[in-house]
């Protein structure tokens, strides 16, 4: 039973399952193909579902967009260790290649819950908005998840 269907029936919170709570949680802001991420906070909201069971391993995901920037798909595409995931440029640009995208919002996770970007974080971002712009597409920002908050590139004007 759905946690929306539990809720008209006056549970208590203790009685509702993590897995029912991830979810509704996926139902309610995980923004579906064709529609349009608004902001830093929406797509934060979107991929934090991403990260769902990464609390001991970084994950590395990429929102693919159109030309509208319209979702196209959201995929995990490295996982790594407690400190680090390696991500390899030439992968993001075959999957950009093969789904026809026209722009990308990256972002990974910290296990730690800091927000803060390290000389890595940014490093990949540069190394990534160059390889994406040498074939004509957008890298719209790179988001950091942490526990409850999130780091914008774009926001604090490093894309």
């Amino acid at each position: 039973m759905s946690l929306h269907k539990r809720q008209s029936k006056r549970m208590h919170i203790s009685e509702i399952s993590d897995t029912d709570i991830q979810e509704e949680y996926v139902r309610r802001f995980t923004i579906k193909a064709g529609e349009h991420i608004s902001g830093a906070r929406a797509a934060a909201d979107h991929l934090r579902s991403c990260f769902a069971d990464a609390a001991k391993k970084e994950k590395f995901v990429v929102c693919f967009l159109n030309g509208q920037h319209q979702v196209l798909s959201t995929e995990v595409l490295f996982e790594g260790s407690l400190t680090t995931s390696a991500v390899y440029p030439r992968e993001v640009i075959t999957r950009v290649i093969e789904l026809g995208s026209a722009a990308v919002v990256i972002a990974h996770n910290h296990p730690s819950g800091l927000l803060t970007p390290s000389s890595s974080d940014r490093a990949v971002t540069k190394k990534l908005q160059t390889a994406l712009a040498s074939i004509d597409v957008d890298l719209l920002d790179h988001i950091i998840i942490g526990g409850a908050d999130h780091f914008s590139f774009a926001d604090n004007r490093l894309i």
